[in-house]
């Protein structure tokens, strides 16, 4: 199991639909979230894409060399972009952070977004689209020489002249709910994305891309895009949930699902469905919590509880094949130390950090009365928290 966070490059805060406590994405707490991912162990970090959020790209390049492990996952927009354009970027960015970069490829649900980028096609079309790119793309990073005449794209001779250090190239990172979104990820992608769906819906979704890639002779690995509230009781999880959306008025919630009903993103439809603008019965699923929905597009659910519970609960998405998580929570600093507090000890993770017994700088918290080291506290299975 691989654990990722998410780095807000929007903005941040402790409540949702407010300017109290509210954080600026500036460069230093940007940083300051992506060296907490680096050294508590997280596999790495989503940057978003959209016109809300500061560019990936420049943001991940400024982050590598304050970083030494983590890897970004950062977005290529079919049709904002040519394939060729792209290939160089993410074989770039790749030599310089010594292959360090994952590639989501994010084809956009907001047609008047995409209109104010210059792109005026349908839903349908611009998958399309993202299928044309996705194989002239592979094509140039894998070394060869492209010539592709399609609906969209014309290249002639395209190549690329310095390979990524990742072979064939960085994986690729995918999520749509669509029919046509589930055929080419079966077709292209590397690991596909759901937002946190009910494990129902998540595991019909998993064997509907699995059986399309297995028609393609192709395997796909699994990911899923979650917030987390955990605290140590269940009773202040609930509390802390409920206190994130406490001024959230119905003006706000109103606003943002006008907006939301506008998109045609089957993906963000579902999430939508799963609230449908209403606070009553956010708890959609035990312990799936909708109620970041009701104001933010995209991932709107939440894992609450206490730490066994919420370690439950991962462990379910877990055993219906998902091996990547991409949690984040409010706000994000203080999130990812809570969260790997809490949850990394009780989870099969593949990357901890370690550290030697006998070479100990400091300790796991506050040396008492000056002179004795902290008891270490463990959990049930016996692993240190």
């Amino acid at each position: 199991m691989e654990l990722f966070w998410f780095i807000p490059t929007y903005s941040d805060g402790r409540y949702l639909g407010t300017a109290t406590g509210g954080r600026a994405a500036t460069y230093p707490y940007l940083r300051q979230i992506a060296q907490a991912v680096d050294h508590l162990g997280y596999t790495g970090a989503l940057l978003p894409t959209g016109r809300s959020c500061e560019d990936a790209w420049i943001i991940a390049s400024s982050l590598i060399s304050v970083t030494q492990q983590m890897r970004f996952l950062v977005a290529i927009r079919p049709g904002l972009s040519s394939p060729g354009m792209a290939a160089r970027m993410a074989a770039t960015l790749d030599r310089v952070s010594n292959g360090r970069l994952l590639i989501n490829v994010v084809t956009g649900g907001d047609p008047v977004e995409l209109a104010g980028d210059g792109v005026h096609l349908n839903h349908t079309a611009r998958y399309e689209l993202t299928d044309e790119f996705l194989s002239i793309w592979r094509a140039i990073m894998t070394g060869e020489e492209a010539n592709f005449s399609g609906e969209y794209f014309q290249i002639k001779g395209g190549k690329l002249l310095f390979p990524p250090v990742q072979t064939p190239y960085p994986p690729l990172w995918f999520g749509g709910s669509s029919p046509i979104a589930q055929q080419i990820a079966a077709n292209h992608i590397d690991v596909y994305l759901t937002w946190g769906e009910p494990p129902q819906q998540v595991a019909e979704k998993i064997n509907a891309v699995r059986k399309l890639a297995a028609e393609q002779g192709r395997t796909l690995r699994f990911g899923i895009r979650l917030h987390i509230i955990v605290r140590e009781t269940e009773s202040e999880a609930w509390d802390a949930a409920n206190d994130l959306i406490k001024y959230v008025d119905e003006e706000a919630i109103a606003k943002a699902q006008k907006v939301y009903a506008r998109l045609d993103s089957v993906g963000q439809r579902r999430m939508t469905q799963l609230h449908s603008g209403s606070r009553e019965g956010l708890e959609v699923s035990p312990n799936l919590w909708a109620g970041v929905g009701l104001v933010r597009g995209g991932a709107g659910t939440a894992l609450v509880g206490d730490p066994d519970t919420v370690t439950a609960r991962i462990l379910e998405y877990a055993e219906l094949g998902i091996e990547t998580f991409i949690l984040s929570g409010y706000p994000h600093l203080e999130e990812a130390y809570r969260v790997a507090e809490l949850l990394f000890p009780r989870l099969p993770l593949q990357n901890l950090p370690t550290t030697a017994q006998q070479q100990v700088l400091s300790p796991f918290g506050e040396i008492v009365a000056n002179q004795d080291f902290p008891k270490q506290q463990r959990t049930a299975e016996g692993a240190s928290k």
